[in-house]
């Protein structure tokens, strides 16, 4: 997928691992010209001029853990501060509406930079016990990483991401898309599923099909992937061949699931108010997925 941009990709920050592993590097750079990124909770606040607002070290919550997001191309250190309030609360929902409106202010490089910001602060708010024996976490590695406080423990852990595939599947001209219960009326899209242990991705798309659809599939093939910071998943896009066109739907997963024409693909990206579906928004690398399919 050459030439395209990816929501959440492209961040202009240096992650600087050699500085975040080194506490008097880490030190020297907590200063006057650090910029902090300033959030509402976990969602992006705008600029007056537009795009990201940042501020000093000094608006911080004196009791919220700083994390270093890396260096900015002035080679200044960025920080995003975990609000207390958050902890324990964190957010696993898929994003409220009204994100995608604040976040459509946003250029592609300042959407990255939040979205990386974003899942860090999530993590951190969710993760201040030890999963090993339950003590006490605290941060380390400027953000990226926390240690158990249990002397008897001393377990180190790190921010996740979890791999979700999300597949078109195509037989004979035709792609199936579907729709699940919390999607906006008329709105199709590829159909996802999280990598389970011990599966390969090719795995993960060929289950996921059979349990939502009641397909066999082939010929999978990997496509695009994109950062997903809701909570903190990377999306593994792909295509596969179906055996057959007999659909069985999982009502669990899926309220329905339809094979669509070329033609009706094209209208829906299109936008054209008697499209058979709406498109999945252009943030989502569903919609780029449709777009490769539909220039091969």
């Amino acid at each position: 997928m050459t030439g395209v941009t990816i929501a959440f990709a492209g961040s202009v920050i240096d992650r600087a691992d050699a500085v975040r592993s080194d506490p008097a590097k880490l030190a020297a750079l907590t200063n006057w010209r650090a910029r902090l990124l300033r959030l509402d909770g976990l969602a992006p606040m705008i600029a007056p001029e537009g795009g990201l607002e940042w501020g000093t070290l000094a608006d911080a919550d004196p009791a919220a853990d700083l994390v270093f997001l890396g260096l900015d191309p002035d080679g200044r250190a960025a920080f995003v501060a975990v609000d207390p309030k958050l902890v324990g609360v964190g957010s696993t929902a898929p994003p409220d509406p009204r994100l995608w409106q604040v976040m459509g202010l946003l250029s592609p490089p300042d959407l990255a930079v939040y979205g990386a910001a974003k899942a860090l602060v999530d993590w951190h708010a969710r993760h201040q016990f030890c999963a090993r024996c339950g003590h006490g976490t605290t941060l380390s590695k400027g953000g990226w990483q926390r240690d158990c406080t249990n002397v008897a423990c001393k377990a180190q852990h790190f921010p996740r991401t979890d791999p979700v595939t999300i597949m078109t599947v195509e037989y004979q001209g035709r792609l199936l898309l579907g729709r699940q219960p919390r999607f906006p009326p008329r709105r199709y899209s590829a159909l996802a599923g999280f990598v389970e242990p011990g599966e390969t991705v090719e795995e993960a798309v060929a289950r996921e099909i059979s349990e939502e659809a009641g397909l066999v599939v082939r010929d999978v093939r990997y496509v695009a992937s994109q950062p997903w910071p809701f909570p903190s998943s990377l999306m593994i896009a792909c295509h596969a061949v179906a055996t057959s066109e007999a659909i069985t739907i999982d009502k669990t997963e899926l309220d329905d699931a339809r094979w669509f024409t070329r033609d009706e693909v094209v209208a829906a990206m299109r936008g054209d108010e008697d499209a058979a579906f709406i498109a999945p928004p252009p943030f989502a690398i569903a919609h780029h997925l449709l777009r490769w399919w539909l220039n091969q």
